[in-house]
């Protein structure tokens, strides 16, 4: 059985899928790009978007009743692998030890000509 999650604090999915699905005792988000709940990139830099990325991430977290804590997975797009640090030391500022599996990628383009986003796997 699935239950879909949704909040007001996040941008709300642009396309056919959820922000993110309850299931089998984890939460499963979609890829946050850093984008505010009101359309707007947060900023043209990477920093400014891992960081709403992470924001959006952490507000649909707590309307599950979840936090970083819970997370075990994260996947990270990038649009430019140059970004790898930059984005790192964001990333570091949401979550603790001990740290979810990580996986980072370059794409060749994100939705909107994002510079980042990032999925993530709660344990419920």
């Amino acid at each position: 059985m699935k239950k879909q999650i949704s909040t007001k604090n996040a941008p709300q999915a642009i396309g056919p899928y959820s922000q993110a699905i309850s299931a089998n005792g984890f939460l499963f988000i979609s890829g946050q790009l850093g984008v505010t709940p009101g359309g707007e990139f947060a900023g043209s830099n990477v920093e400014a978007q891992a960081q709403q990325s992470l924001t959006n991430l952490q507000n649909i977290l707590a309307e599950a009743g979840l936090s970083f804590d819970n997370v075990v997975k994260t996947t990270i797009f990038l649009a430019d692998m140059a970004d790898f640090a930059k984005v790192n030391v964001t990333y570091a500022k949401f979550f603790k030890e001990p740290y979810p599996a990580r996986s980072t990628v370059a794409v060749k383009t994100l939705p909107k000509d994002a510079l980042v986003e990032i999925d993530v796997i709660a344990a419920q």
